[in-house]
C-alpha cells in the first residue's frame, strides 16, 4: 500500500506524524491534490490544545489543517473548479475548506456557509490538509495567478473569513472600527476594513509584536494588558463609542469589551471562537444601546475576490508569516503556536 506523510491529533497537544494510505484515484466531481503549503489557524489551536472545537470531540485520530494551496495531480471525470470551469491536472490552486451540500434549504436560500450537511477539512471526522495527498471536491478549489506563490494562496482562506466579517458590518467610509485581537485574522479584518474606508481603525492585542503590524497597517494599537481599550476608546472617540467592533481573538472577556466599545445602534462581529463554548455579555450593555449582534461562520464565495485583491497587491498576505516549517515538524510548530512563542504571528507549514 502506498503511503504518505501527514501530520494527525491524537489527543489534547498530542500531534503525531505518521504514515497513513495515500488517497487513491479521484472519483467524480473530485481532485487529487498534492498539498503544498498549510496555515495554522486559531481553530487549529482549539482543535490541538483540547481535542475538540465547540462542542466537536476529536474521538479518533484525526489529520489537522484547513488553510491550505496545492497542485492539482489529477482530476476526476466532471471536475469542475468554484468558478464553474473544468479542472486540470497541473493547476495551482487555493482550497475553500468548506464543502456545503448545495442541496439543503440553507445552500438553496444562498447560505451554504450554514449548510445543514456542510464537511468542513480538519473539524471531526473529516480529516485536513496537513499531509502530502489529499482529494478534494474539485468545486472547492480556485485556480490561482502564475506569480502568486503558494504561501499567499493558502492565506487566501483566512483572508476571505475577514472578507465575510466586514461584509457583516456593513463597513461605509468613514466610520470607526475596533478591532479585538491582532492575530492573522485581526490583522487581515484590519486590512480589509481600511480598504472599506474605515477610519479611525483600534486594534486590541496582549502581545507588542502583533500590534506592531497592526499599527504598520495603519490602527491605532492598544495593548490590552497595559490599559483599559475600553477607556481609551472612549477617550479616543470623544465619548462616542465606535461604529463597528469586531471580535477576532478569544471570544473571552473581549465580547464583553466589544459591546463596551460601540456606541448606541452600533454593530458588533464575533469572528473569534471561546474554548468553553460559552458567549457571554452583559444583556444591559447590548440592550440599552440597542447593539446589532452578528456571528461571522466561515465566508460566501469570497475567494474570487481575494484573489483579486491579492494580485492586485490591496492586500499583504506574506508579510504575516512569521515562522515556516516542514511537515515533518509540524509537532513543534503547534507546540510553539500554541504558547505563542518566538514572536508568532503566522504559522506556515510546507507539506
Amino acid at each position: 500500500m502506498t503511503t504518505m506523510l501527514a501530520a494527525r491529533l491524537h489527543g489534547p497537544a498530542d500531534l503525531r506524524i505518521e504514515r497513513v494510505p495515500r488517497p487513491g484515484p479521484p472519483r467524480k466531481g473530485q481532485a487529487l491534490l498534492r498539498v503544498k503549503v498549510t496555515g495554522i489557524c486559531g481553530s487549529d489551536l482549539h482543535s490541538y490544545q483540547d481535542a475538540r472545537i465547540g462542542d466537536t470531540p476529536v474521538a479518533s485520530p484525526l489529520i489537522l489543517g484547513h488553510e491550505f494551496a496545492g497542485v492539482v495531480q489529477e482530476a476526476g471525470p466532471d471536475a469542475r473548479d468554484g468558478n464553474g470551469q473544468r479542472l486540470e491536472a497541473g493547476t495551482r490552486v487555493a482550497v475553500d475548506p468548506a464543502q456545503p451540500c448545495l442541496h439543503c434549504d440553507l445552500c438553496q436560500q444562498g447560505h451554504p456557509n450554514l449548510c445543514r450537511h456542510l464537511r468542513f477539512c480538519s473539524n471531526y471526522p473529516h480529516d485536513g490538509s496537513l499531509s502530502q495527498w489529499m482529494l478534494i471536491p474539485a468545486r472547492c478549489c480556485f485556480p490561482i495567478p502564475k506569480a502568486m506563490s503558494d504561501i499567499e494562496a493558502a492565506l487566501l482562506e483566512p483572508l476571505g473569513v475577514a472578507l465575510h466579517a466586514v461584509d457583516l458590518a456593513k463597513l461605509r467610509p468613514a466610520q470607526s472600527v475596533a478591532i479585538l485581537g491582532a492575530g492573522s485574522i485581526g490583522l487581515l479584518i484590519l486590512q480589509v476594513a481600511r480598504l472599506a474606508g474605515a477610519d479611525p481603525i483600534f486594534v486590541t492585542d496582549k502581545f507588542p509584536w502583533r500590534l506592531k503590524v497592526a499599527r504598520q497597517h495603519g490602527a491605532r494599537a492598544l495593548h490590552c494588558d497595559r490599559e483599559d481599550p475600553v477607556a481609551r476608546i472612549e477617550k479616543e472617540t470623544a465619548g462616542r463609542g465606535v461604529d463597528v467592533a469586531i471580535e477576532a481573538a478569544w471570544a473571552d472577556h473581549s465580547v464583553q469589551q466589544a459591546a463596551e466599545m460601540t456606541r448606541p445602534g452600533g454593530r458588533v462581529v464575533l469572528v473569534g471562537i471561546p474554548s468553553d463554548d460559552r458567549l457571554a455579555m452583559k444583556h444591559s450593555t447590548a440592550r440599552r444601546k440597542g447593539l446589532t449582534i452578528k456571528l461571522c461562520r466561515r465566508m460566501k464565495h469570497t475567494y474570487p475576490r481575494a484573489i483579486q485583491l491579492a494580485e492586485r497587491g490591496r492586500i499583504d498576505l506574506r508579510g504575516l508569516v512569521s515562522h515556516r516549517f516542514p511537515l515533518r515538524r509540524a509537532d513543534e510548530a503547534f507546540a510553539l503556536n500554541a504558547a505563542y512563542r518566538g514572536q508568532v504571528v503566522k504559522t506556515i507549514i510546507e507539506c
